[in-house]
């Protein structure tokens, strides 16, 4: 193939291609307590014993909101024009619901100031799974009232920074979140069973919807998405049942959210039991799930190979581990397969409804260690370079993919695995809080250097190695 052979050049996705890295606030953060902020389900998840791995918590994490001055020169200094990242329901309405906490609302306002005075683009999640816990002690997202709470949150949002921000994503993962917090309970809030499951999936479909709404009447001229967890799914052999049983592991995890959204339904044909969500349909709710976005965003990392399983509950699945298949794995025990970004990219961009698609996460992780003041991460930046190959192709194909976001920028809390899983494209020493650039962030910087929006005269901040970061204003 064409794009194989090639030297890969961020020219060759073309001059309006979105290049940009993602985060997340509970993940890089830190200040738990800071300013009148509210706890979140994650600040009580996190203080519960056996919960996270080793007993992390991120009351500090990267101390992204006392460093974000440091930080985000450091997204210039790596020639990323866009930067994705969430802010704090728990921060902007500490209870969830108003009064709204004006400390928080000026803090974000100087995160856009130290964007803006580096020529970076703001891309904004409104929810990246720190729910309120005052909302979660009244149900959370299996109370139908969380709708109307998610949207008084949105209105919030859209009236104070809709002005000065373009780009919005309103549900990070809403697949990953409703699963391991409601059903699997391995997430924050913690909850088991399916009728938890089957509510939160429903109300956050609603809630995704009601959201994109509120930006669309607010904001005249925003470029509004949402982003979506998707694994390429494949059977463990042609028999048969391992055949539909990777069809029902597709459907609840490629299908289930995306599918409602676009007006089609839950598809509980092929996955039978979504019917028993039926309960908790009210007569409209077919209509007020669907919204027409502008684009769609995808968080593809991986491949699943599954086999049918009689004893596994409601899916009758399991999956074969990759170290089970011998196949090169990151530090998650994902598979590296770099053709299922392709092959998802294919699929999402078959939905007539799906406007345009952009990666708004793809990244690894791997045990990193500095020496000698670098960081040599030669799997990552492999790992990139294969991935970038795999959209190049679905683009030159014709795939309607206009942008790409690295997970993430700086090592950061990775949910239930703690500190351990090290995604990021620069270093963090979570003790001292010292910054390091990785080979792979180095690697992207140069990648990226020729579609950088301003001249290189108009860098503030050039330094390299190892650096302490500065108290944002």
């Amino acid at each position: 193939m064409e794009e194989f052979d090639k030297p890969l050049s961020a020219a060759s996705f073309g001059g309006d291609f979105e290049w940009g890295v993602s985060t997340a606030a509970f993940q890089i953060e830190g200040a738990h307590d800071a300013d009148g902020k509210g706890l979140s389900i994650w600040d009580v998840f996190t203080s519960q014993k056996s919960r996270v791995k080793d007993g992390h918590h991120a009351q500090q994490a990267c101390d992204f909101y006392n460093c974000y001055t440091d930080d985000i020169k450091l997204i210039k200094e790596l020639n990323i024009p866009n930067f994705r990242f969430s802010i704090s329901w728990s921060r902007i309405m500490p209870t969830g619901h108003h009064p709204v906490n004006q400390s928080a609302i000026d803090h974000y306002n100087r995160v856009l100031d130290a964007m803006e005075a580096q020529g970076i683009t703001p891309w904004i999640t409104l929810y990246h799974w720190d729910l309120p816990h005052e909302l979660e002690l009244k149900g959370g997202w299996t109370n139908r009232e969380c709708i109307s709470w998610f949207g008084d949150y949105v209105e919030v949002i859209a009236k104070h920074f809709g002005h000065r921000v373009k780009n919005w994503m309103v549900m990070n993962e809403p697949s990953v979140f409703t699963g391991g917090g409601y059903f699997l309970g391995i997430h924050a809030p913690g909850k088991r069973g399916l009728t938890n499951f089957l509510r939160a999936v429903h109300h956050v479909t609603l809630a995704t919807a009601a959201g994109g709404k509120i930006l669309r009447d607010l904001i005249s001229d925003g470029h509004i998405g949402t982003t979506f967890s998707c694994t390429y799914i494949e059977p463990a052999t042609q028999k048969l049942k391992d055949i539909a049983a990777a069809k029902r592991v597709d459907t609840l995890l490629n299908r289930a959210f995306i599918e409602p959204i676009l007006g089609l339904g839950y598809p509980e044909t092929e996955l039978p039991v979504i019917k028993k969500m039926a309960k908790y349909i009210l007569p409209g709710d077919v209509e007020a799930a669907a919204f027409d976005f502008d684009f769609i965003g995808i968080q593809c990392y991986t491949r699943e190979v599954v086999k049918h399983s009689f004893f596994t509950p409601y899916v009758g699945a399991a999956l074969v581990k990759a170290e089970k298949r011998g196949v090169p794995t990151t530090e998650m025990h994902w598979e590296v397969h770099p053709p299922s970004i392709y092959h998802m990219l294919k699929r999402f961009d078959a939905y007539k409804g799906v406007k345009k698609i952009l990666v708004t996460e793809n990244g690894s992780a791997f045990p990193d260690e500095v020496v000698n003041g670098q960081v040599k991460d030669p799997k990552r930046e492999a790992y990139l370079k294969s991935h970038l190959r795999q959209v190049l192709k679905a683009k030159n194909e014709g795939v309607n993919v206009q942008g790409y976001f690295v997970w993430t920028l700086t090592d950061n809390f990775e949910w239930a695995e703690g500190y351990h899983p090290r995604f990021g494209l620069i270093h963090v020493d979570f003790d001292t809080q010292v910054r390091t650039i990785k080979n792979s962030g180095k690697w992207y910087a140069d990648f990226l250097k020729d579609i950088k929006k301003e001249d290189e005269d108009t860098l503030c901040y050039s330094g390299h190695g190892q650096r302490a970061p500065e108290q944002g204003a």
